[in-house]
Formats: structure tokens, C-alpha cells, sequence
């Protein structure tokens, strides 16, 4: 079977992992902040906090902005469900805006149209979560604009985004945003087996991530409410997480950040290869903004139902028959049960349905060699000759 995504293990990562082993720390240690220095220095942020997944990154994000009962979080349909379910740990409500038709990230028009009849309602969102699907980055500087008009706060969830580019620079440097999170996930573009990470350029809220990072602990004494017992001492002084990642998953990552720039470009190589051996295939490849460069964690296939006889799931059922581990990103959240049971219900965003009725995600990795998407290319096309 040929998965839809895979990690890349070298021997420099086993080496570098193996050094941490026989060190003298396996956490709370010298390599994670120069795992944080690095991808810092890569992307242009001013802060960055690694911590133990992207879904706890997105977690003590919302937390920093000062999410909570009686706020919203807005987001995408076609995400991950931790894109809303940060909004409903901090015990806010959660709703959505549609899908633009080519990028299948957030539409900035939906998103204008929904803010000025919220903003009727009384009803603005305080956070705006914008979701780099499949590495390919929203129209930022659009929806920052908003954000000044309507007054929420952004976070870039930018777990597929790692190495991708807009308007020039990379991912991840927050100019239209508060924060952005990445993922370290194995079939993300970099691994550190889990893991994530939240970047800002804001002093106040990489203060605050770091204390909600770990436990709300401080040993900072200018942070405490009186002079330090002792060397020993520390002081709680916010409730907090234990969301820290370790040194072996910073000694990964670090030598993986090391190949970055060669994976992205790899994944776009086979991006473009697949882009010209579909071209007469009845279906619809990925589309991508001047303005952008896709970190092409995923590559979605749309297939045109109304010029074959087969279903969405006979397509993908008999490609998984012929050993091709196709898989689907993502069912709309907002048809979750979760999600009904506070009110939402299929037909709310009838451009993410669209796209769930008719995306197939194909095996896409940098270790994918050319004779492997071959045969994924060549069982497609014996697919739509049946």
C-alpha cells in the first residue's frame, strides 16, 4: 500500500535523537530552545514555543487571546476538528465560514458578508482561526484587513503550512496574524514524532504561552508576587498545562528542519508532476494563488461527478483496492455530531459540503518516488476507463 503521507527518518536524525538519549537531559534541556531558535530564525517570528502537539499549541493560543464563556471563535469547515475544539476548551462558542471554491481554505468575501451581519447581531467573533489547508496559505493579508475593521484577533493554523511562502516570505512570521501554529506530526512536512509549536511577534503573549505551556509555573522572580524563598523556589502563578515538549523530539526536529527547503520543494516537484499526468482525467487539480508557495502537505483531487458514472466512494474504494492509500481531508465539522447538537446542521456551508461530496486526497511525500506516483497516476486513469 502506498500511503497518502509518510515520514522521512535519516541517519542523522537516529544520530541526533541518540545523543540526546546518552545526554545528560531528556527534557526541559538545552535542545529545545535551539529547536525554537531555529525554526525562529528560519520563518522570521520573534517568539516560538514548542510544546508537546499543534492541537495544544492552538489550545494556549486561544488561551492568550483571552478566549473565553460568551466569545466566538470562528473557523473553517474543512479542517481538522481541532481547529474548533481550541475555541470550546476555553468554553467559547464555535461557528464557521464556507470554503472559497478554488483555494478550499476560509473565503475572505464569506467571511466580509458574515462579520457585517454578525456585527448587526451582536455577535463578532473575538478569534478567527485561519486554516492553511494543505499547506497552501488563506488570503492573510485580506482577512487581517477585516480583523482591523471588525476587531477579532487571528491565529494561522498553519499545521500543513511549515516551508510554504505568501506574498514572498515564509509562514509562520505572523505579519497578518497573533499567532500561528504549526504541526510536527510524522506525515507532516517535519516530524518530531508529536509535537507543535506556537509562534508570535507579540512580547505579552509569548509570556503568557510559555507560564501556560507548563503548569502556569514561574521561576522568574520578576514575575512573582514576592522576593524567592530560595534557589529552589518557583510560584504557580496561572493554571496551566503540562503541553512541554522534550528533548527528544527537539533533537528530531532540529535535524529534520535542516531538509526543510528540499522537502517542500520535492512535494512541489510532485505536485507539478501530478498536475500534468491528470490533466485529462475528469477531475480537478489543485489550484494554486501567485501570491503563494503550497508547503503541499496534501495533494486533493476533486472529481467531476457529473462526467462519470461512478460514485465519490467507488473511486475511493477501488484506488484503496489497488493498493493506493488514498484518504479524505477532512469531513466538514460542522456535520460532527459534536458540532449538531449546538445547532449547526448540513446546509449550513453548502461550499464545503461541495467539496466533501467530491475530494480525494492522493499519496503525497517527500520519500514518494516518481515510479510510486506512476502507479498511483496509471491506477487512476484505469479507475475512470471502467
Amino acid at each position: 500500500m502506498i500511503p497518502y503521507g509518510r515520514q522521512d527518518i535519516q541517519q542523522t536524525d537516529i544520530d541526533a535523537v541518540l545523543e540526546v538519549l546518552q545526554s545528560d537531559f531528556l527534557t526541559q534541556g538545552p535542545v529545545v530552545p535551539r529547536f525554537e531558535q531555529a525554526v525562529a530564525g528560519k520563518v522570521g517570528a520573534r517568539h516560538t514555543l514548542a510544546v508537546n502537539s499543534a492541537t495544544s499549541a492552538l489550545h494556549i493560543a486561544c488561551l492568550a487571546l483571552d478566549l473565553g464563556p460568551g466569545d466566538w471563535l470562528w473557523t473553517s469547515p474543512i479542517t481538522f476538528v481541532a481547529s474548533a475544539n481550541c475555541g470550546r476548551y476555553c468554553g467559547a462558542q464555535v461557528d464557521f465560514v464556507d470554503i472559497d471554491p478554488r483555494t478550499y481554505n476560509l473565503c475572505p468575501e464569506a467571511l466580509a458578508a458574515k462579520l457585517k451581519q454578525a456585527e448587526v447581531e451582536g455577535r463578532l467573533p473575538k478569534v478567527v482561526v485561519a486554516v492553511h489547508l494543505c499547506g497552501h496559505p488563506c488570503d492573510m493579508q485580506a482577512i487581517h484587513a477585516l480583523g482591523q475593521r471588525y476587531g477579532f484577533r487571528i491565529i494561522e493554523d498553519a499545521s500543513h503550512a511549515i516551508g510554504g511562502r505568501y506574498q514572498g516570505e515564509y509562514i509562520g512570521n505572523c505579519r497578518y496574524s497573533d499567532i500561528t501554529v504549526f504541526s510536527f506530526h510524522p506525515v507532516k512536512i517535519i516530524t518530531t514524532a508529536e509535537g507543535g509549536m506556537a509562534l508570535t511577534n507579540d512580547d505579552a503573549l509569548a509570556r503568557r504561552m510559555d507560564l501556560l505551556r507548563s503548569h502556569g509555573v514561574t521561576r522568574d522572580p520578576a514575575l512573582m508576587t514576592h522576593e524567592p524563598d530560595g534557589p529552589w523556589y518557583y510560584q504557580q502563578i496561572d493554571l496551566g498545562y503540562n503541553y512541554r515538549m522534550t528533548e527528544l523530539q527537539a533533537a528530531l526536529g532540529l535535524s529534520q528542519l535542516e531538509r526543510l527547503d528540499d522537502y517542500v520543494a520535492r512535494r512541489n516537484a510532485l505536485a507539478e508532476r501530478y498536475d500534468a499526468a491528470l490533466a485529462e482525467l475528469p477531475l480537478t487539480t489543485p489550484w494554486q494563488h501567485p501570491d503563494s508557495y503550497s508547503g503541499r502537505h496534501l495533494y486533493v483531487i476533486r472529481i467531476k461527478r457529473d462526467q462519470i458514472a461512478l460514485t465519490h466512494r467507488q473511486v475511493f474504494e477501488r484506488l484503496r483496492e489497488q493498493g493506493i492509500g488514498v484518504n479524505l481531508h477532512y469531513i466538514p465539522v460542522h456535520t460532527q455530531p459534536y458540532f449538531q447538537n449546538m445547532g449547526l446542521k448540513q446546509g449550513d456551508f453548502p461550499e464545503a459540503e461541495r467539496y466533501y461530496s467530491e475530494a480525494i486526497s492522493l499519496p503525497m511525500y517527500q520519500g514518494l518516488t516518481d515510479e510510486q506516483q506512476d502507479m498511483v497516476v496509471n491506477c487512476l486513469y484505469r479507475v475512470f476507463e471502467k
